[in-house]
């Protein structure tokens, strides 16, 4: 396959990237740039709109909007105006954590992990927050770096990442109640192959991960076997995301700030977004629901 370097922005820590079908372009965060990006593959057109702290997630919402998790607190967000109102927050009296990756599910309940700034094992958890009714509960606990969040296409089950145990697992999800069961691992990441980091689900069931520090993404099967992977010419992509008009374009954001100045040199395009079309197709993002327009 044929990587190319669809935006060269060269980003601290570029990470959760998601596709627009609205306005047909990329969004993606800078975490520890503070910033949102916004690109328009077709024109080129690309902003940036500053948020004043760590910004892990942008998610599309139910009224045409977006919507942020920052350090600890989930925010509405626009383009015009940056961060807005503060809807949620999370360990927020924690000055040792962040939020992290993040997810939607089908009913529009916001999903969100949270990560250890000291580098703590097992001191941080996932969350599920329903926005409508402004209900946050622990769905796991014990988590090391909360990482990639995705469902089946038969939302019989809900996959995810915590980078510390190296490990894809899969629950059972009850995609009315959103509650999840019977965790397993369906995806073991040798130490040699880097670590798993953001994962999406495609339109037929298969599981994309970025291996950061593996310099790929992989595309394993349900079961778990290995069916294609993505070389990139740097060394710590983070996430990807299928768009375009038919969702085949697979958008891979990725970082620089974990290399040393000889890895970078060595990796010139190393924080930007690169672009690969792998055969497959992604699916629309689920909104958020943040109930009733006032």
């Amino acid at each position: 396959m044929t990587v190319d370097v669809a935006l060269d922005c060269r980003v601290a820590l570029g990470e959760g990237p998601v596709w627009d079908d609205r306005a047909g372009r990329l969004l993606f965060v800078d975490i520890e740039g503070h910033a949102v990006h916004a690109f328009d593959p077709s024109g080129g057109h690309h902003e940036v709109v500053p948020t004043g702290e760590y910004v892990s997630v942008i998610a599309l919402d139910d009224r045409g909007g977006w919507i942020v998790a920052l350090q600890h607190d989930i925010a509405r967000f626009t383009l015009a105006s940056g961060v807005g109102e503060r809807l949620a927050r999370i360990e927020g009296g924690r000055a040792d954590t962040r939020c992290n990756d993040g997810s939607v599910d089908s009913h529009g309940r916001f999903w969100v992990g949270s990560l250890s700034l000291e580098r703590q094992p097992e001191q941080c958890a996932l969350y599920r927050l329903d926005l409508a009714s402004g209900d946050v509960s622990t769905v796991v606990d014990r988590v090391t770096n909360s990482n990639g969040i995705d469902w089946s296409p038969d939302d019989r089950l809900m996959y995810y990442v915590d980078t510390g145990t190296r490990c894809i697992d899969v629950f059972d999800f009850d995609a009315h109640s959103g509650a999840v069961s019977n965790r397993r691992t369906v995806v073991s990441i040798p130490e040699a192959d880097g670590k798993p980091d953001g994962l999406i689900v495609d339109a037929d069931g298969c599981l994309w991960v970025a291996l950061w520090q593996g310099g790929a993404v992989r595309r394993y099967t349900p079961e778990g076997r290995l069916d294609v992977q993505v070389d990139l010419p740097v060394s710590c992509p983070t996430k990807c995301a299928f768009g375009g008009a038919d969702f085949d374009t697979l958008y891979i954001t990725s970082a620089h700030q974990a290399l040393s100045p000889e890895q970078r040199a060595r990796e010139p395009h190393a924080g930007s977004v690169f672009a690969v079309r792998p055969g497959t197709r992604g699916r629309r993002a689920n909104r958020v629901s943040v109930g009733a327009r006032e």
